[in-house]
């Protein structure tokens, strides 16, 4: 049983721990997950192995990360979803989730998204969230603009993708 410091009906937030490894690979390892994150459509081990390493990294200095987040029936990884800092912007952060292909299509990014913004809100006192997605990724921005209610103010380019990504905030 892990022990989690945001739970919702069906989730449980976890930390990434510098040993996570092997679940960090499970889902960014998975093309599925990383086709709409990284210009290859796919992450190297070693890339993989720097990801876990910012997270763990955001956590220490930040006190935020893109959390691990379990299916609370059975602890098995669905994902992350999360928080980071957007740089040089306080009270500013940049709101984000990654599922496993089985956990798509269940509602499970908003309602971890939901408590995410509650905690950005409640717990860090957060003026702002961002957020963004692939432009091909249409399932993300559904969840974005229809079930959480961010609004549209552009493109910006993001280098992972090489691509012009939309852009949204939330007003907290």
């Amino acid at each position: 049983m892990n022990n989690y410091f945001i739970t919702t009906p069906r989730l449980g937030f976890g930390l990434w721990q510098p040993g996570d490894i092997e679940a960090a690979q499970t889902l960014w390892g998975d093309p599925q997950v990383s086709r709409y994150i990284c210009a290859a459509g796919v992450f190297t081990e070693e890339e993989i192995a720097a990801r876990l390493a910012l997270e763990c990294t955001n956590h220490e200095r930040f006190g935020v990360q893109y959390w691990p987040i379990f299916n609370r029936e059975n602890d098995m990884l669905v994902g992350c979803c999360g928080l980071r800092p957007v740089s040089g912007e306080a009270d500013v952060y940049e709101l984000g989730f990654h599922l496993r292909p089985q956990y798509w299509g269940r509602g499970l990014a908003a309602e971890g998204a939901k408590a995410v913004i509650v905690y950005a809100k409640d717990t860090l006192h957060a003026r702002q969230l961002r957020a963004g997605h692939n432009p091909k990724n249409e399932n993300s921005r559904h969840a974005l603009v229809d079930k959480l209610g961010f609004v549209f103010t552009g493109e910006e380019y993001y280098p992972p993708t090489g691509l012009m990504h939309p852009s949204y905030t939330m007003e907290l």
